[in-house]
């Protein structure tokens, strides 16, 4: 029955992964998959997760399933994260959390949320976003559009033009919005242009839906969440995509979150409901482990204040290898100004790099980026810089 069954392409992310690990050479680099890792080059366990996973250790004392939507003490705590503590959000039953299988999980279950209750079939992406988000929501039957975001010749937002297409965005579509870190190209909104993007939402009647993955990892934990409080300023419906993977290094637990304001109680309720059945019919029940790390850090002063400075230092590792990648490149005589990639924000970067240069640095050197030219700059450290900027200054 599975012979006329094709071969699916690799993923263009994960695949070439695969591909890093299958090749034989020593002085391999991979700057594809979006993993922090620290100077060493691995990807280390956090000290304050280390902590809170001995506490839960000792205090386990059974397996048993979870609620479908996950533990009530963990969607708090993922609220106050998301609005801030005393926020009336955090606890007022506008806002319900389901605990879901990583930041992708959550995308998912909001896309058959979406089409299953007929709230919106169509979303809007930005031109570029992440690789799977299209295929996402396209797999639960939804379509997608794309507007402006990106201006190669600046490298910077072509905001004017962002602006101008979500202006003319149907009433009832959905507009996916990268709260911090945009992924893939470093570039965000400043606090002005929010508070432009979250009006015409308003005024056209859109549901936002925020992709939050990388909170803490652009400019602090309280900064990189304005977007979204600001959204949350001029509309009363809003969903939320969230992640736990990179702020707390739980990459392989798989912990992230949907969150969904709506009007009032009633509404949050009947909508919560609503996401309850499309996890049953999905994966059941949330894996408890990642959640129960974040609950137990979050919900302590001492284990939060470690993870804060924790999270400070993975930031500031990147901002350091984003400025070493700019000087490196000017040492190798790479021609052209790489400052904006010093100005990006979290892990990823439009290098500029194209097509055939990232292929280059594959064959030639061993150096794996996506083909887009999106290189992560968490995945650089000192001891690789000078060879990684003088093989991109032999194919540029």
């Amino acid at each position: 029955m599975f012979e006329n069954v094709a071969t699916a392409p690799p993923d263009p992310i994960l695949g070439l992964t695969d591909a890093f690990n299958k090749d034989p050479r020593t002085d391999k680099i991979n700057l594809s998959v979006g993993v922090f890792q620290d100077a060493a080059g691995t990807t280390p366990v956090l000290p304050s997760v280390k902590e809170a996973e001995r506490r839960l250790l000792e205090g386990e004392r059974s397996k048993s399933y979870k609620p479908i939507d996950g533990d009530p003490a963990y969607g708090l705590r993922v609220r106050e994260l998301l609005f801030g503590r005393g926020h009336a959000l955090v606890g007022a039953g506008r806002a319900a959390t389901a605990h879901t299988p990583g930041g992708t999980g959550g995308l998912r279950v909001l896309a058959d949320f979406l089409a299953r209750s007929k709230v919106s079939g169509r979303v809007w992406l930005s031109n570029p976003t992440w690789a799977n988000h299209a295929q996402i929501f396209e797999s639960a039957g939804l379509t997608t559009a794309i507007y402006p975001y990106f201006d190669p010749a600046t490298n910077d937002l072509d905001f004017s033009a962002m602006r101008a297409a979500l202006a003319q965005v149907p009433a009832g579509d959905a507009v996916l919005l990268h709260a911090c870190c945009h992924n893939p190209t470093g570039v965000d909104p400043t606090v002005e242009q929010w508070r432009e993007i979250a009006a015409l939402v308003a005024q056209r009647r859109a549901l936002p839906v925020v992709d939050f993955a990388y909170q803490g990892f652009g400019e602090g934990i309280e900064a990189d969440a304005v977007g979204l409080r600001i959204l949350l300023e001029h509309v009363d419906e809003l969903a939320i995509c969230s992640s736990f993977s990179k702020n707390f290094g739980l990459y392989n637990e798989r912990t992230g979150a949907l969150t969904l304001v709506a009007k009032d109680v009633a509404q949050a309720t009947s909508v919560q409901s609503q996401v309850k059945v499309c996890v049953r019919a999905n994966y059941s029940n949330p894996p408890a482990h990642g959640a129960a790390i974040v609950t137990a850090i979050l919900g302590d002063p001492a284990l939060r204040a470690q993870w804060e400075q924790e999270v400070a230092g993975m930031r500031e590792r990147i901002a350091s290898m984003r400025q070493l990648f700019v000087d490196g490149l000017k040492r190798a005589g790479v021609p052209g100004d790489f400052s904006f990639i010093a100005r990006q924000k979290g892990m990823f970067s439009f290098s500029g790099l194209t097509a055939a240069q990232v292929q280059r640095l594959r064959d030639e050197f061993a150096i794996y980026a996506v083909g887009s030219g999106r290189i992560n700059v968490a995945g650089m450290n000192e001891g690789t810089m000078p060879a990684l900027c003088a093989a991109i200054a032999k194919v540029v």
